[in-house]
């Protein structure tokens, strides 16, 4: 356990919260605030194709900055889902999981709360009236509509579609910073991680709004049920749907699950195998090979002395 002292000091734990708080709150400033701008000031609807991609990128970027935030303090796991992973996966203490979503959480709630009042003017029409309806989805995520017959995705696909978002999510993560793969220097690593995101957002976005982070979704959520969202908001009710806030929180943890356990038993295990020290090396822990190369050599023949 960790005591008072260690939890407030900026040395301790406490820095870490800060720096998930506020890696999260970057994230979710950024992220919710493109949705904002492309729904509410821009002109553009929901399922138009250039708000599309214009909400992509500006997610993609969200989370490198978020990245960009934490990364040399705590990993920047700016997720619950990635927090989850590395405990499962990585040796993150256990009994810093439940401290980190708090932080994180509250990160998404505070960004969401200032996107709120960055563009307070465009959730209220002429009359000063606040129009629900038109903003529902800047803060939060939902089953989308399909089809030629504009059907809500059953809660189940929706289900299905963060349990694999946040699985690739987890996967392609670490298979970016694993050291025994072909890591990319750690200041590109945000870069590319975020580039990842758009490409997740692009590929299985569409059904349910890719979450793929609980504390994006349900922060966000409880500053719009707090600001007077309501049932829309928590529980989650909706044309076709209802108490649907669980599921941007148990799929992608569940997904993050999945992708860290298959990564590492698949890519990682191979590359581990085929990093290990080759029969009969030296004590120091080099290969034959490797010996042969440190060994004195002969100028003109390039052979090296026995």
């Amino acid at each position: 356990m960790y005591s008072r002292d260690s939890f407030l000091s900026r040395k301790g734990l406490g820095g870490e919260l800060l720096a998930e708080f506020l890696g999260t709150l970057v994230l979710v400033l950024f992220g919710d605030g493109v949705v904002a701008a492309a729904v509410l000031f821009l002109g553009f609807g929901p399922a138009n194709s250039a708000s599309w991609i214009l909400i992509n990128f500006g997610w993609g970027f969200a989370v490198m900055l978020g990245v960009y935030t934490a990364g040399t303090l705590t990993g920047a796991h700016i997720n619950p889902a990635v927090t989850l992973g590395m405990a499962l996966r990585r040796n993150f203490p256990w009994n810093k999981v439940v401290p980190y979503w708090i932080a994180q959480v509250v990160g998404g709630f505070v960004g969401a709360a200032i996107v709120y009042f960055q563009y307070h003017t465009g959730f209220v029409n002429k009359s000063g009236v606040f129009e629900m309806d038109a903003s529902t989805n800047v803060f939060f995520t939902f089953p989308h509509t399909a089809g030629f017959g504009s059907q809500t995705v059953p809660v189940g696909w929706a289900f299905f579609s963060e349990t694999l978002g946040t699985a690739l999510l987890l996967f392609m993560i670490l298979a970016i910073v694993d050291t025994l793969n072909s890591p990319p220097g750690s200041n590109l690593a945000p870069l590319i991680i975020g580039l990842l995101v758009v490409a997740l957002g692009m590929s299985i976005g569409p059904v349910s709004g890719y979450a793929i982070n609980p504390a994006r979704d349900f922060g966000p959520r409880l500053w719009a049920w707090v600001a007077g969202w309501g049932a829309t908001a928590m529980p989650g009710d909706g044309v076709g749907y209802s108490a649907y806030f669980w599921v941007p929180i148990i799929a992608p943890l569940l997904g993050g699950a999945i992708g860290s356990y298959i990564y590492d038993f698949t890519i990682h295990d191979v590359l581990a195998a085929r990093s290990a020290p080759t029969p009969g090396a030296a004590e120091s822990g080099r290969t034959v090979v490797e010996d042969r190369a440190a060994a004195p050599t002969d100028r003109r023949t390039g052979e090296a002395y026995d």
